[in-house]
């Protein structure tokens, strides 16, 4: 039995698992629209898509899969219906070639999402998706309609299903600003606070030298590790107010909940990943006759520049009269963070709908007939190409979800 051809659904919002789920529901039939509150769809799509569109990883399935820690098992059956390998052939099914970079890290050929996102479209529009853009969700009235805001004032429609791909709370000027939290919770639904995940943190303060100096400087060549967890190899960028990067979002959700636990995190840098700390101490302890300690560092370790500021920064002066106890910090220089930079600046966000909260196809147990979709779940991974495959995996299952509900509904 299939769903009835006048059956018409209405998806809220138009980034990538929105859309997808679009497509699943309008290729079975199903009559779609789709709302979104800004001028166009995919718009966080897009930026995320500037200085090259990393689409998803080329990874091992299970390496694939660790990324998302504790929702790995939820994230799990998502990912073996649509991974990354389905995820490719489904963007060159749309004249849209792809290769491999050097870090495994997948990219459209020309390293742009627009085509992409174009193609796309046509294809949706081609099989009688009508997107609604500047049409903003408002919630429900009492009869169940949804409330939708346009320009022309305020409409109520009705639809035989609902599907919520709203995204999280970063980026609110590209449409994911969290407004739906209260909506859910009017209605019964418990979610999550929403915080920030693949954001920059603060440290209490820096230096006015390192601050004026080296503020905006990228720190290369380096491995961070918190707690007894191996350090992560990678490069960040030092900020006026703390730190950030990639090898930083790579660890914003342990270094965050420590954070949240005990007011503050130490995460510990090693200078100079590639020379044991042996080695560092050979050369530390060779004479350096005139020769100011900056010079000693710079010509015996190479250390100078952003490095030898912090770790002038971050080290007890007497530490430089002791070559074991320069050693030890150069190989594990420690850095408190006391707290996450704003939400709004965060490339994605945690908390939101728990998958507890969800059957499996993703349908809300509250809320019969609406499901969700996409970073408005509660769920995180770094950057990469995971986020952006688990809201493709996520917007088909729960395309598939309300299909297989519309076709059993009373």
């Amino acid at each position: 039995m299939s769903p009835s051809s006048t059956s018409h659904v209405a998806v809220i919002g138009g980034g990538p698992a929105g859309l997808m789920a679009a497509e699943v529901l309008s290729q079975a039939g199903i009559r779609v629209d789709l709302y979104d509150a800004m001028p166009s769809v995919g718009r966080k799509f897009l930026l995320a898509g500037v200085g090259g569109m990393n689409i998803t990883h080329s990874e091992a399935y299970p390496a694939f899969l660790a990324h998302y820690a504790e929702r790995a098992p939820y994230i799990a059956p998502l990912l073996r219906e649509f991974g990354a390998e389905a995820l490719c052939q489904w963007i060159h099914d749309l004249g849209i070639e792809t290769f491999v970079g050097s870090s495994g890290r997948v990219f459209p050929t020309d390293m742009k999402a627009a085509p992409l996102l174009r193609a796309w479209l046509k294809r949706l529009r081609d099989t009688g998706v009508v997107i609604h853009t500047r049409h903003r969700w408002l919630g429900w009235d009492a009869d169940g309609s949804l409330r939708i805001q346009h320009a022309e004032g305020e409409s109520a429609i009705q639809a035989d299903g609902v599907l919520l791909a709203l995204g999280g709370g970063s980026w609110a000027r590209l449409g994911s600003d969290g407004a739906w939290l209260p909506l859910l919770e009017q209605r019964g639904v418990q979610v999550a606070p929403l915080q920030p995940s693949n954001c920059g943190f603060e440290v209490s303060a820096w230096s006015e030298l390192l601050r004026s100096k080296f503020a905006g400087a990228p720190l290369k060549n380096v491995a961070i590790g918190l707690g007894d967890d191996v350090p992560r190899l990678g490069e960040c960028v030092i900020t006026a107010s703390g730190i950030e990067g990639s090898l930083i979002y790579a660890l914003s959700a342990p270094i965050r909940d420590a954070i949240n636990q005990h007011g503050q995190a130490t995460i510990h840098i090693d200078l100079l990943p590639s020379k044991p700390q042996d080695k560092v101490l050979a050369a530390l302890a060779k004479p350096r006759g005139s020769r100011s300690m900056a010079k000693h560092l710079q010509s015996q370790l190479g250390i100078e520049g952003v490095k030898a500021a912090l770790l002038r920064e971050l080290t007890p002066a007497a530490t430089f009269n002791d070559p074991a106890l320069l050693a030890a910090a150069i190989k594990a220089l420690p850095l408190t963070l006391v707290k996450t930079r704003p939400l709004d600046e965060a490339i994605s966000s945690a908390g939101g709908v728990p998958f507890e909260a969800l059957d499996e196809g993703l349908m809300l147990q509250q809320l019969p007939g609406v499901f969700c979709a996409g970073e408005m779940l509660d769920w995180e991974a770094p950057t990469g190409g995971y986020l952006l495959t688990a809201c493709f995996a996520s917007g088909r299952r729960a395309g598939l979800g309300m299909l297989q509900w519309l076709r059993h509904r009373p």
